[in-house]
């Protein structure tokens, strides 16, 4: 949806929050009517289907009203908030939704936004436009969210002087991490416990670790917030949640799940993996492994590297895998994506998969690195659980569960051993994935696991 303008300078027509957001939901008001804001302070917290967002004041001036209540959702050209001053207007619709109604909608005066670059913010995903294009880094001060200063403070990093990368020169957390590292040239803070000592390195780990900890201990305090025996509770679906359950009810209402199971014996997969990690310094997971059989199995199977087009009835078989990870966070289940997997060999595969799994936890991964995926790995054994009947994340056509790692009792060319065993689970659209290839496909990863030295170089050249 185009970004939107209101002829009434003191009306904030919310923008778009990112690619493919028309709407967010309003958490909480970071002030209220009569404050006054400054240039590129937080006026609003709103949650899309993509990521926790931080809407600043694209200037500086006194809020007269703020539309809208924590919970309500607020559509992508309506007015949020509106600032005192003789440009307001009186009675016209922006001033029928105060506290306690909804946005008003400013369609009648709204006008495309000009073109203009996108960029990731960030510590939010996707972009801000329309009313927020012109926001700069104030004068002499970082443009940055409270939490991203808090942790400079933490880390001993003056923020001003952090050059950032985000949206408009907003320093993110990154940035302020790659400072206390000794990158991009920041000024250190000087914690002083007397004038004439600095604190040293070791000084400032040990503050550092001993806010942690009363933090921690502040938080053990609280009172409980469990729910006490015989109440109940209600939590709607928002945000993420909502997102979430509508993507699975339609993949369960349009493709036709069937799930086949296996064992892998990845005993000697493990010898290899401690050599790798040894060999490199990285800690090395079982997933990279089991991410490049995948994908070699996906060369010989082509038909579950695919997504259906329903709306044209055809299935679309792709030729490159763009490997979707399933992530748990605090706010539910994220699918990032691997574009060109089967270019990377294990131990850029273990970066990307950290990577994206810190990106989920942070809520700073780009827009482009949740959609397109062609194939699914969900690693439910990271918490619990042997085998599972994953639901496959349409459109795509497959999805594969890896289980808990467990010792088991196998035959062995008439001979019984101990063995390391991987439960997995492979579930197809039957209408796309007949069950005897299904299993083959099972199979041959089931092989590939059985045979390690042979998946650490890149699928596509293996």
């Amino acid at each position: 949806m185009a970004a939107k303008k209101s002829s009434d300078p003191n009306v904030f027509i919310l923008p778009d929050l990112g690619e493919g957001v028309h709407e967010a939901e309003l958490i909480s008001w970071k002030v209220k009517p009569g404050d006054e804001v400054e240039e590129h302070e937080v006026v609003a917290e709103m949650e899309t289907d993509k990521a926790l967002v931080e809407v600043p004041s694209p200037r500086a001036g006194v809020i007269k009203a703020l539309y809208g209540e924590p919970g309500q959702i607020l559509k992508v050209g309506e007015a949020a908030w509106a600032y005192e001053g003789e440009g307001g207007s009186s009675n016209g619709q922006a001033e029928k939704g105060p506290v306690g109604g909804r946005g008003a909608k400013a369609a009648e005066q709204a006008e495309p936004a000009e073109p203009e670059e996108r960029e990731d913010a960030g510590t939010v995903v996707g972009t801000m436009s329309g009313e927020l294009k012109g926001v700069t880094r104030a004068e002499g001060r970082a443009l940055a969210t409270p939490a991203v200063r808090r942790l400079a403070r933490d880390l001993g990093v003056d923020i001003d002087s952090v050059e950032g990368s985000g949206l408009a020169g907003r320093v993110t957390e990154r940035d302020v991490r790659a400072a206390a590292e000794g990158g991009g040239g920041a000024r250190r803070v000087e914690q002083r416990t007397e004038p004439a000592r600095q604190a040293t390195p070791e000084a400032r780990r040990q503050e550092t670790l001993a806010t942690t900890v009363s933090r921690e201990q502040a938080v053990v305090s609280r009172p409980s917030t469990l729910v006490p025996a015989g109440d109940s509770s209600r939590v709607p679906f928002r945000g993420v949640r909502r997102t979430i359950a509508t993507r699975l009810r339609q993949s369960v209402d349009t493709a036709v799940h069937f799930t086949v199971m296996d064992d892998a014996d990845v005993s000697a997969l493990d010898d290899v993996r401690k050599r790798v990690a040894s060999a490199s310094g990285e800690k090395v997971s079982y997933l990279p492994f089991v991410a490049s059989a995948v994908m070699r199995a996906l060369r010989e199977f082509p038909e579950m590297n695919a997504t259906v087009d329903d709306a044209n009835e055809e299935i679309v078989r792709h030729g490159s895998v763009h490997l979707g990870i399933a992530a748990d966070s605090a706010q539910g289940l994220t699918v990032p994506v691997i574009h060109n997997a089967d270019m990377l060999g294990v131990l850029e595969l273990g970066r990307h998969i950290a990577e994206l799994a810190e990106g989920v936890r942070n809520r700073s991964i780009p827009a482009d690195r949740l959609k397109g995926s062609t194939f699914t790995i969900s690693n439910v054994g990271s918490y619990a659980g042997k085998y599972a009947t994953p639901v496959i994340n349409y459109p795509e056509v497959a999805i594969l569960a890896a289980g808990r790692v467990y010792e088991g009792v196998v035959a062995d060319k008439g001979a019984i051993r101990i063995a390391k065993l991987m439960p997995l689970s492979m579930a197809c659209d039957h209408r796309c994935v007949d069950g005897a290839a299904a299993a083959r496909c099972l199979a041959r990863v089931v092989e590939l696991l059985q045979r390690p030295e042979g998946l650490l170089t890149p699928a596509r050249l293996g």
